[in-house]
């Protein structure tokens, strides 16, 4: 039969391939939520368009050139901050995987928090996981057995 400390291993490994694929899932999420800001650059761009093709008797009517490009800052900004938090999001599963890179997993997981819902069940449940002595064990073996790590 199994001991208890080799279920409670059991348990935690399982746990950690069961947040790897949340994080894959939820990576995938940001990273196609991290597309919805481009709307707001193409229509920065419609704004210097306007602004440029617009005969001069209605350039009342048009909104002015430097509000299309805060548009545009913004839209492509915002794009590639989604892009990267998805990007870290992922390559925090893939260290949950590898049970490597403990306190990269760490910080992701705290900053996962910052977007409800499903960022701060995530983040929540990687922090109550990554706490525990056994798990610590998994990325860190060789501090647990006295030797020292290359």
């Amino acid at each position: 039969m199994f001991t208890s400390e080799t279920t409670t291993l059991t348990q935690d490994a399982e746990h950690l391939r069961l947040l790897s694929i949340f994080h894959y899932v939820v990576g995938g999420l940001a990273a196609l939520f991290a597309f919805f800001p481009l709307l707001y650059v193409v229509i920065g761009s419609v704004f210097v368009y306007a602004a440029h093709h617009h005969s001069a008797a209605h350039r009342n009517d048009v909104p002015p050139e430097i509000l299309g490009w805060i548009f545009i800052t913004m839209g492509s900004f915002t794009f590639l901050l989604g892009l990267a938090v998805a990007l870290c999001i992922l390559l925090s599963g893939r260290a949950l995987a590898r049970r490597k890179r403990y306190w990269f997993v760490f910080v992701v997981a705290c900053i996962e928090c910052l977007f409800v819902p499903f960022g701060t069940i995530l983040g929540v449940c990687t922090l109550i996981v990554l706490s525990r002595e056994p798990v610590k064990a998994l990325f860190f073996p060789a501090q647990t057995t006295g030797q020292t790590r290359t």
